[in-house]
């Protein structure tokens, strides 16, 4: 190779334009802990995952405190990944707490889960909740991507009308919020996403290459190229893998748009989204990687299903609606199902956590330098306690976490103040967020 190529260097074509993954070329990559050369250092991202209605807590929580040795039945799917994992226990969403509202805490869990705000009780347009954790760090730090910030989902939701006794729609259904009146919508099209990574403003030629089913790789070719007689053996190699796993997501997109739509009892499936919703969340997860991979975001929030979901799970044998079968009222046979679910959602974490970790970035992988979130702002879906929430924490925080452990700490803990200590391993300060007390301390050594 003869020169250092800068970070900022894109793949161009007509309407095209594909950030690029960390290469050697780049100039050396080392842990936040490693350097404090901003320039040697390879860039944090954090992601916040979220799944509605609680989970069966019996089976989500470790017995002993301190290093995991060996998992309960729900987080058993994390086995490859336990040493990259922090079980973090006690914490809670107050403000998913009633305090005089009355009914709506699915509403209010999820409008609460990032921004530790009480969210406005109102079906009208007069929302207002708080601004998220990851808008706080999206206004700081932004800049520095191609995207500030991406916000996902595997469940459309109406951003207006009454959902849960009396709150909107959009409470229940949108986790992200620039501002306490301004919600961001997700993006549940994994289409969409993948144009607004990789394609950019959707002008004629992109409209017209897509209307040819051609790849985007196809418009950046002779760009590659040119680009390949400057590399060395391992970056053209890690290049190749790269552009494979964004046709692959092409393919899949493509297939799944051609597969006939699954009659459900409770919604109807939007055109152009995977039918079969374990490939929707696994494309989902694909784009998260290769978002973070190629450093075009490092914010992301993805909603599995949006609170208060109805979803029903036939294929594993879960054929009543989520949200009916967690008021499971201590019923044994409802219990196992909600179980099963919670195993189905945690195994597509796993599916994404060990993406992350087979991707090697600089002096270890792309799971070193992120921080990803999984969670509900309710606990026990039945009797809707918003204390002691299921809270994962994956990953190393370019060394800022030391996971492979349970931690437990003092029982009505703000979950906010997990939120400050993330911030602050992103370079974000702020003095307080929400109904935060202060920073999480035990995150590290």
């Amino acid at each position: 190779m003869s020169k250092v190529i800068s970070r900022r260097t894109v793949l161009r074509g007509i309407g095209t334009a594909i950030a690029l993954p960390w290469l050697e070329a780049m100039g050396t990559v080392t842990s936040w802990a490693n350097t404090s050369s901003p320039a040697k250092r390879a860039p944090n991202r954090m992601a916040f995952l979220y799944v509605p209605n609680g989970v069966h807590m019996a089976d989500w929580t470790p017995k002993e405190i301190g290093t995991l040795s060996e998992l309960p039945k729900t987080l058993r799917p994390l086995e490859k990944v336990k040493s990259h994992l922090l079980v973090l226990s006690n914490l809670t969403a107050d403000k998913a707490r009633p305090h005089g509202d009355g009914g709506g805490d699915h509403a209010r869990a999820m409008a609460a889960f990032l921004t530790g705000c009480q969210p406005r009780k109102t079906d009208g347009t007069d929302i207002r909740a708080g601004i998220s954790v990851d808008q706080v760090a999206a206004a700081r730090i932004g800049d520095q991507t191609r995207l500030p910030s991406l916000e996902i989902g595997c469940q459309v939701g109406a951003m207006a009308g009454n959902c849960d006794s009396g709150y909107s729609c959009v409470y229940s259904s949108t986790m992200s919020w620039r501002s306490p009146t301004t919600p961001l919508p997700k993006e549940v099209n994994p289409k969409l996403v993948f144009e607004r990574l990789f394609s950019g403003k959707r002008d004629a030629e992109s409209i017209a290459r897509d209307r040819k089913r051609k790849s985007i790789l196809d418009f950046v070719k002779e760009d590659a190229n040119s680009l390949r007689n400057r590399l060395g053996a391992n970056d053209i190699r890690k290049l190749d893998e790269y552009f494979v796993s964004i046709r692959d997501i092409e393919q899949r997109i493509e297939r799944a748009e051609k597969l006939p739509p699954v009659a459900t009892p409770n919604y109807p499936v939007p055109a152009q989204i995977p039918a079969d919703y374990r490939e929707h969340l696994r494309l989902m997860s694909d784009l998260i990687v290769l978002a973070f991979q190629a450093d075009i975001t490092r914010i992301i929030t993805h909603v599995f299903a949006n609170e208060g979901s109805n979803r029903p799970y036939p294929f594993i044998g879960v054929s009543e609606g989520h949200h009916d079968l967690s008021h499971h009222g201590n019923d044994p046979k409802k219990l196992e199902k909600i179980s099963r679910i919670d195993v189905f959602n945690i195994s597509e974490f796993a599916y994404l956590l060990e993406k992350l970790h087979s991707i090697t970035e600089g002096d270890g992988t792309l799971l070193d330098h992120c921080m990803i979130v999984y969670g509900s702002g309710n606990s026990d879906g039945n009797r809707h306690n918003h204390d002691e929430l299921p809270i994962l924490l994956a990953g190393r925080g370019c060394g800022t976490l030391l996971p492979g452990r349970h931690v437990v700490f003092p029982k009505e803990t703000p979950l906010n103040n997990l939120w400050l200590a993330l911030l602050d391993r992103m370079n974000v300060k702020v003095a307080s967020l929400g109904d935060s007390t202060g920073m999480l301390h035990g995150l590290s050594a």
